[in-house]
């Protein structure tokens, strides 16, 4: 599949405003790991091979080890993640899932047992973000191409 439009050049207003999200939550109190950990496990739900591969490379970069990386789509079988992270992978999977899954109120208080009111807005809003990256980069025709 090859980029089918240019979409920087043809909407750069709306990837504007898409990229002002990504500069907030790159500001959150969520750790940047986590925050990466997150947007790949969305792509992976997702398909979204252009995002995959960079969130797997970025994260590597930020000295997260290949184990968590290569075991995130298992991560609820694996020892290594926090119970914290846990709950942010598993709210991830619901929001990504939405239609199917739901944010249950059980799944809502684990989330808050470990984050706060405005850490539980920020973890939706990255996974929103990642999401609405994944559409765009799946839509348009985007494909992983090794650096």
């Amino acid at each position: 599949m090859t980029q089918r439009i240019d979409y920087y050049n043809v909407a750069p207003d709306a990837l504007d405003i898409i990229g002002k999200l990504d500069k907030y939550t790159a500001t959150t109190g969520i750790d940047r790991k986590l925050r990466e950990l997150i947007r790949l496990r969305a792509s992976q739900i997702n398909g979204c091979p252009l995002c995959m591969y960079m969130h797997t490379t970025d994260v590597l970069k930020m000295g997260e080890t290949e184990e968590r990386v290569y075991c995130i789509s298992a991560w609820e079988e694996c020892d290594f993640y926090t119970e914290a992270e846990k709950a942010a992978l598993e709210l991830t999977e619901h929001v990504t899932l939405i239609p199917a899954k739901r944010v249950p109120d059980q799944l809502y208080q684990r989330v808050r047992n470990h984050y706060d009111e405005k850490q539980y807005v920020d973890l939706v809003l990255i996974i929103n973000q990642i999401n609405t990256w994944n559409r765009i980069a799946i839509a348009m025709g985007q494909t992983a191409i090794e650096k």
